[in-house]
């Protein structure tokens, strides 16, 4: 089964907490603290893989979170970081954010990688907090919270040569008597509904990957048919082999086709006007199909004077070397990177971090007699802290105080005895004392 999208779930792995603790050894006088910080938790990365070919192994498995870090140790002993996640992706595969629309990553290269969800950054323990004035301090902090969102991968299949045309025209068994690909032919329209991938040994110790790609039908880029599914794949595609029906064996007239398919490439896509293509005039073993393509050529000579015509017989294989022998001296004559159009360059450690600009203020809103305060800022700081201990109740108080929450709920009306709410902690507010 081919699939070419997937909506999958990715969370980078929690920080370890540090550690209180205190030193006890026999001849170590006035120990001090000695509690270690926790480990980072693990990134989720992802890896391309040249092996793989479709989205499948994501149909089956749609989360992907990362270890958490280890606890911290006493002695100061830091606790171990969690391994890394490495999911691997075939080649071609676009990374967006669900969320935002964002493109985080296009995918080309074989050992290529993104990290796509950052691990939590480990808490500190007891022995980062020691100061002069506070030498066994009983303050440290919880693991941060490891990245997460949900991502939609899109794939385009990494093709030299892509073959595009109405249904019908013979794209499944050109490419069924150039390689061994046995895609599935029948005697009806959209025969093919996914993707056809086939090697080509051109027989000069050239090779190439030829795909046949679903049938395009007139209004394809607006969702009309299969085509508007797998548009996306002709854009990775280096060169355009365009199959006609010379023969007009449905009654159609092949310039008309022509038409109608290139118009519904640039509409999707401009950039595909410009990639080099060949018109491979098929069936031209069935009667009349020789007069066409005299008048075929006279029409496309009036539009496009440069476009290249090459007659071929998928069935009798008539002209269908000469055709594959121009395919590859095209290939050999353009760069092998890839067109990719939404990300230039992925660097191999690529890190997406939160806008923390807001973070810095508060707002403060009265509930009944409960004063309730929002900050980001403190928010995430009470997540960090271990607010079991009263040295880390006075680092908190001291926080406020610096902030100007202090004065603020004073100037609301807050007197000694006033419940106050943060997030899901609730306090008294307590008049002429520095804490709550």
């Amino acid at each position: 089964m081919f699939v070419d999208k997937a909506k999958i779930f990715v969370k980078g792995g929690d920080g370890g907490d540090g550690l209180i603790a205190f030193r006890r050894e026999k001849y170590v006088p006035e120990g001090g603290p000695g509690g270690g910080d926790g480990g980072n938790g693990g990134d989720v990365i992802f890896r391309v893989d040249e092996g793989l070919r479709t989205l499948m192994d994501f149909r089956y498995q749609r989360h992907f979170k990362a270890q958490r870090g280890v606890k911290g140790r006493n002695k100061a002993q830091h606790g171990a970081n969690a391994e890394h996640m490495i999911v691997r992706i075939p080649p071609g595969t676009v990374i967006i954010d669900d969320d935002t629309g964002e493109v985080l990553a296009d995918m080309t290269r074989h050992g290529q990688q993104v990290v796509v969800a950052k691990g939590g950054r480990g808490g500190r323990g007891n022995i980062r907090f020691a100061t002069p004035s506070n030498p066994a301090p009983e303050l440290a902090e919880n693991g941060a919270e490891g990245q997460e969102r949900y991502i939609t991968l899109e794939l385009k299949v990494m093709a030299d040569v892509g073959l595009v045309g109405f249904p019908s025209v013979g794209k499944s068994t050109l490419l069924s008597v150039v390689s061994s690909a046995k895609p599935k032919i029948g005697a009806y329209h959209f025969t093919t509904i996914t993707p056809n991938l086939g090697v080509v040994d051109v027989g000069d110790h050239r090779t190439f990957v030829m795909a046949d790609l679903p049938g395009l039908i007139e209004g394809a880029h607006e969702g009309v048919g299969l085509g508007h599914e797998f548009l996306r794949h002709i854009e990775r595609t280096r060169i355009i082999i365009h199959v006609v029906d010379m023969a007009g064996s449905e009654g159609r007239d092949p310039f008309e086709d022509w038409t109608k398919i290139n118009d519904e490439l640039k509409q999707y896509n401009a950039a595909l006007e410009e990639r080099p293509q060949i018109v491979a005039a098929n069936k031209m073993d069935m009667p009349e199909a020789e007069e066409k393509l005299a008048q075929f050529k006279e029409q496309i000579a009036s539009v496009r004077p440069d476009l290249e015509i090459m007659p071929i017989s998928s069935l009798t294989r008539q002209g269908v070397k000469e055709l594959l022998y121009r395919a590859a001296d095209l290939l050999d004559q353009i760069p092998d990177e890839p067109v990719v159009e939404e990300v230039a360059e992925v660097n191999e450690r690529k890190v997406f971090k939160l806008d923390t600009a807001e973070d810095e203020g508060f707002t403060i809103v009265r509930e009944n007699d409960t004063f309730v305060v929002h900050s980001p800022k403190i928010e995430r700081m009470m997540k960090r802290m271990q607010l079991n201990s009263h040295d880390a109740i006075l680092k908190l108080a001291r926080t406020l105080r610096h902030m100007g929450v202090d004065a603020e709920l004073r100037k609301r009306g807050a007197t000694d005895g006033t419940s106050v709410r943060i997030a899901d902690f609730e306090f008294e507010f307590v008049e002429g004392s520095s804490y709550y």
